[in-house]
């Protein structure tokens, strides 16, 4: 017996799609296993689980970075992460993306500009990392503890609004839904709702895929709110700023160093999320009502 029979229609859909092509492939595959209930004869169950898989992100044919990812989003893994991890500045630092597949992963090929090649060189970690690691191969304390960039917000969001992007990102996670073994990183606009979702095995990763699909989207947050699905730590902090997205809204609680990141930053930190209330640790003002 299916785990999802007996689920809604869309849970059923994607359990389909593990077993066959494309993307719920992609994100989710089909295994076998025993489940044992106390007091019953064990059963045959087929769960979904996640995928993951080496992704390799290579800057002008050299090796950045290898991380282990959910295998889906790709593009916008590329971007996004070469975005927080400063080796381009904008989009535009960009000449050329191709993603490969090999027999047991990805690796995402960036052409960047003249001259920007040389910073990504500097800045080469040539590690291959757990799940999201975020801060993997930084080689100094300095350089894992730099300040995150300055947020200038356009207005401030309302109480509800942050119980809005909870909510909304809570019901849009296919995968994780699926699995029970993925993050989401969402961006929530006032008067828009839930614009952008991405989901993967690691924290960090979702939210370096949102980063890319907002660049590539043209999406200018500054009066929006991104809303994650783990706890929030310094990196956490950091590429929310990369984004530009004044107010940072999470389900669980933040690191004291995320809290004064987020505090020099100007971002509004706002935790323990949950549908009877939330926390805010930073820039109060920024959410009213």
């Amino acid at each position: 017996m299916s785990f999802v029979e007996q689920r809604g229609d869309w849970q059923r859909a994607m359990f389909a799609a593990a077993k066959g092509e494309g993307r719920g492939a992609m994100t989710a595959r089909i295994v076998d296993g025993m489940r044992h209930l106390a007091g019953r004869e064990p059963t045959r169950v087929e769960r979904a689980v996640a995928r993951e898989v080496p992704v390799a992100l290579v800057h002008d044919g050299a090796t950045h970075a290898v991380m282990m990812a959910s295998p889906a989003d790709l593009e916008d893994f590329a971007v996004g992460f070469a975005l927080s991890e400063g080796v381009i500045a904008t989009i535009a630092d960009l000449r050329e993306l191709e993603v490969i597949e090999h027999e047991r992963g990805f690796e995402l090929r960036m052409w960047l500009a003249p001259g920007v090649g040389r910073v990504a060189a500097e800045r080469r970690r040539l590690i291959a990392g757990p799940t999201g690691c975020g801060l993997c191969g930084v080689e100094s304390i300095e350089a894992a503890a730099k300040p995150a960039r300055l947020v200038t917000a356009a207005g401030p969001v309302t109480a509800g609004d942050v119980s809005a992007a909870v909510a909304t990102l809570a019901g849009a996670q296919q995968v994780g839904r699926l699995t029970r073994a993925t993050h989401a990183a969402g961006l929530y606009l006032p008067g828009q709702g839930l614009v952008a979702l991405r989901e993967d095995v690691g924290r960090h990763n979702a939210l370096d895929k949102l980063i890319g699909a907002a660049a590539r989207g043209g999406l200018a947050p500054t009066s929006g709110i991104v809303a994650i699905t783990s706890r929030v730590s310094i990196e956490m902090v950091q590429k929310t700023a990369v984004l530009g997205c004044p107010v940072l809204v999470a389900v669980s609680a933040p690191t004291d160093l995320a809290i004064a990141t987020a505090e020099a930053a100007g971002i509004a930190l706002v935790a323990v999320a949950r549908e009877d209330g939330f926390e805010v640790f930073t820039h109060a003002d920024r959410v009213i009502g």
